[in-house]
């Protein structure tokens, strides 16, 4: 319906690629971009390559041998090494034995080599037949009593002799009971011991989906798989380390507790729109922070720092509840962009203390969630860091990165995302509480060379009242709107006269007129500058009656 009039109007893409060649623009506002762009890997089983499939079916076993053991919830119960202490025990009380029987060496040492003979033989005894070894000992007793008599002639030491050797060869025979005892116990509870009752396997959740079992499970695991290159034992102690971490940070209560910070930080991050692929799109603007109230509620102490840090997992859980994970074309990635406009610089060692936190948390326990992270608004000296680091991160990551100065940063975003679909205070057209256009009232586009004048015509053919809406990305163009009546008897009639509209105008000029006639709407745009500028527009016709 809408008629472009300068023919030689060119596309967008052919412009930023001309510009490119010929090194125009501020070196430090150019877009840093990786070699390869990120696409992103099909979930169906079926589409994976033969070593991703054989990952995918070994990882798949290692989580159900672990659901049956009940190693998720459980922590594998320590082996039980009774034999050794029984040993231990045994050793010292052996000691006991010898030193009552050596008592007195001067004495008598025949008595000695007696009793050791005698000894060894009430040990033997006792470990062969349990009522003899009972008798032996009395029997024992007496045979020492009555050595000891013959040959010491000093009686005070043979009661001495003969009270110590009875002791110790009763505490022998106690202690050789003891050991024998536990044995037999053992025996009779095995004998008595019911079979235990199979567990059923547990079933663990991850962002209300399981683990195993379900269509969507695949793409979860695929995720943790392709975070760790496929890599299966590393990719399982991922998922067993995040099931963890999930139940100590109380995940699922967390979901339904009011935190009390949304109203603060609405304007921090935010869902607004979807890209060009359906991907939902994060906003998360630091300039907020410069607010010396919001950044001291947020950050002034560690429990602070905590409760941030629970506020912004619990908005991610929630986000991510929304995704799809079927297998088959389900959209289970978000795209970030993180607005870096004002942003506190490195010295706010708060926010970056936090901001730290919360991307090992997503590292360790969130992979392969972001499709895009795009920064905007990119001060110089985030330019400079991230060429400094760019060579260390992986090509995957840097596939997914995208950085751009202020002035790269409208059409940057419009690369991934139409100007439909992009907020107001990011160069779209995307208005909260819009009550003439949706986002789906699509937004077309078009370039205006410098120093030339373009215009854009509605043909209306009926009564009607005609309502559009126009954008200059920068503005700092002259513009008027007309009615051309389709007879040429009939008079030209303006709309909205000539005017320069500057960047610090309002963003977007919102217009509509009431159609009598067949005609014309005609907009026209003369750029003086030496830049090019991109203008975006759409139009709507609502019926009327006189």
């Amino acid at each position: 319906m809408e008629v472009v009039s300068d023919l030689k109007a060119e596309k967008v893409s052919v412009e930023e690629e001309t510009e490119k060649k010929n090194g125009s623009g501020d070196e430090a506002e150019k877009e840093i971009a990786s070699s390869v762009s990120f696409k992103e890997e099909s979930n169906k089983v079926s589409d994976l390559q033969d070593p991703e499939k054989k990952a995918l079916d070994e990882l798949k076993q290692l989580i159900q041998i672990a659901l049956i053991n009940h190693e998720f919830t459980s922590p594998p119960k320590p082996k039980e090494e009774a034999k050794p202490i029984k040993e231990e025990e045994a050793k010292p009380i052996k000691e006991e034995e010898a030193k009552p029987i050596v008592t007195d060496e001067k004495s008598n040492p025949e008595s000695k080599t007696i009793e050791e003979g005698e000894e060894e033989k009430s040990e033997h005894s006792v470990e062969t037949h349990e009522e003899e070894g009972k008798a032996k000992p009395t029997e024992e007793a007496a045979a020492v009593v009555s050595e000891t008599v013959v040959v010491d002639e000093d009686g005070a030491k043979t009661v001495e002799a003969i009270e110590e050797t009875i002791v110790a060869v009763q505490a022998t025979t106690e202690s050789v009971a003891e050991t024998v005892t536990p044995a037999e116990e053992k025996k009779e509870e095995a004998g008595s011991v019911e079979p235990e009752t199979t567990q059923p396997p547990e079933e663990v959740f991850i962002w209300g989906t399981p683990l195993i079992g379900d269509e969507k499970s695949d793409v979860i695991l695929l995720k943790f798989l392709r975070a760790r290159d496929f890599k299966v034992k590393e990719a399982f102690t991922m998922i067993k380390n995040t099931v963890k971490w999930r139940k100590e940070f109380g995940i699922d209560t967390l979901l339904d507790e009011d935190l009390g910070l949304s109203d603060d930080l609405e304007k921090v991050v935010f869902m607004n729109g979807f890209d060009k692929e359906g991907h939902p799109v994060c906003y998360n603007v630091y300039g907020e922070f410069q607010s010396k109230e919001l950044y001291s509620k947020m950050f002034s102490s560690e429990e602070k720092r905590q409760k941030f840090l629970q506020w912004r997992i619990q908005f991610l859980e929630e986000s991510i509840r929304k995704l799809d994970f079927g297998p088959a074309g389900g959209v289970s990635t978000i795209v970030q962009i993180n607005d870096l406009k004002n942003s506190p610089g490195p010295g706010k060692w708060e926010l970056r203390q936090a901001t730290n936190q919360a991307l090992n948390l997503l590292q360790d326990n969130y992979p392969e969630f972001v499709a895009k992270q795009v920064f905007i608004n990119v001060p110089w000296w985030y330019l400079a860091f991230y060429r400094m680091i760019s060579p260390f991160l992986t090509q995957r990551t840097k596939s997914k990165f995208v950085v751009a100065g202020p002035s790269k940063s409208p059409e940057t975003l419009f690369r991934y995302i139409s100007p439909e679909q992009v907020p107001v205070q990011y160069g779209g057209l995307n208005k909260e509480g819009d009550k003439e256009f949706s986002s789906t009232d699509l937004v077309e586009e078009i370039i205006v060379k410098p120093t030339t004048k373009q215009t854009i015509e509605f043909p209306i053919s009926e009564n009607c009242v005609v309502v559009w809406e126009v954008r200059v990305v920068g503005w700092e163009v002259s513009y008027c709107a007309e009615f051309v009546p389709a007879d040429e008897a009939g008079y030209t009639i303006i709309v909205q006269k000539t005017s320069k509209i500057s960047s610090s105008d309002e963003p977007v000029i919102c217009n509509n007129f009431k159609v009598g006639e067949p005609g014309k709407i005609v907009l026209t745009i003369e750029n003086s500058s030496s830049k090019k500028k991109k203008v975006l527009y759409r139009s709507k016709t609502k019926p009327y009656s006189d």
